[in-house]
């Protein structure tokens, strides 16, 4: 396994920096409810040659916004064709890196599985080598992949983490950072319990690492306080990072305020209140608002 031969500059910012990673990675399966929340109806677009054009005018719009920017935000999290799309006459992560300061990360999943004991594994990612080869020509730092837990299921969490490192082995491989993204449903009604497994499961992967590497982590915000604390520890973890999972913005702040340093990686809680419908000041307005408290919450 090779050592990440990432740009020593982002990893520096990803590892030190105040801010917090926008999650701007909603692919074909979760893009028309994004719209919807945008205020785009499925009735404004046909196929989804449209309905992806139409995301892209909406992640631009908050790229290229006042709002925006690397002074509050570490990286962004980008679906493959958005990667493969231009920013202001710009490719997506060398507008983010090379204008704004933002790290660009790349969402390698190719969806998930059945629910099978408990939880659903990411489906095969075929041609990830050839993906994480290309990303890496267009200044791609890392990967994100998620898979969720539904129940306090210890076969199913086990499952779910080793293949978790088994691919992230294979990105950090392949010279980009991997973030490891088993998402813990915030309605299990076993979600503490599954917590417990899934934090035993993730250290245990951890300590099986080359001492040369560092991953990353996107976790559900915890039940318990600061419960992730030892994983922030690891000397393999770069860095920690929190999704809403369905939390509203102010729910999701509160939590993540009470876990200490552990930042923020948030996608619905981020773009929750922006419309296409407001003028660009409105928006930025919106958007500078979203992005001052999550970044107020991400620095505890």
């Amino acid at each position: 396994m090779s050592k990440t031969a990432s740009d020593p500059k982002q990893l520096e910012k990803v590892r030190s920096a105040d801010g917090f990673i926008a999650a701007l990675d909603q692919s074909g399966g979760s893009t028309p409810k994004a719209l919807r929340l945008y205020g785009v109806p499925e009735s404004e677009y046909s196929g989804e040659t449209e309905m992806f054009d139409r995301v892209h005018e909406m992640r631009c719009r908050i790229m290229t916004s006042k709002a925006f920017d690397g002074r509050r935000i570490l990286g962004a999290i980008l679906f493959e064709k958005t990667m493969d799309r231009e920013v202001a006459g710009k490719p997506t992560a060398e507008y983010l890196w090379g204008v704004k300061n933002v790290v660009p990360i790349l969402k390698v999943d190719k969806g998930l599985a059945d629910e099978a004991d408990g939880v659903q594994r990411m489906k095969p990612i075929p041609g990830l080598d050839a993906l994480l080869a290309r990303a890496r020509d267009k200044g791609i730092f890392g990967t994100k992949m998620r898979s969720v837990v539904k129940s306090a299921d210890e076969k199913g969490i086990a499952a779910i983490v080793e293949q978790q490192f088994e691919i992230g082995r294979q990105i950090l491989a392949g010279g980009l950072v991997p973030i490891l993204e088993p998402e813990v449903d915030i309605h299990s009604p076993t979600k503490a319990e599954a917590e417990a497994m899934l934090k035993r499961h993730l250290l245990a992967g951890l300590d099986a690492l080359p001492d040369d590497v560092q991953v990353m982590f996107k976790l559900t915000l915890p039940d318990e306080d600061d419960f992730y604390a030892a994983c922030i520890d690891h000397p393999r973890m770069l860095r920690c990072v929190a999704l809403s999972g369905g939390y509203t913005r102010d729910e999701a702040n509160t939590r993540l305020a009470r876990n200490h340093r552990l930042i923020a990686s948030f996608s619905r809680a981020l773009t929750e209140g922006l419309s296409a419908q407001q003028s660009d000041a409105e928006f930025d307005a919106t958007l500078d608002a979203s992005i001052q408290s999550i970044f107020e919450a991400s620095k505890t």
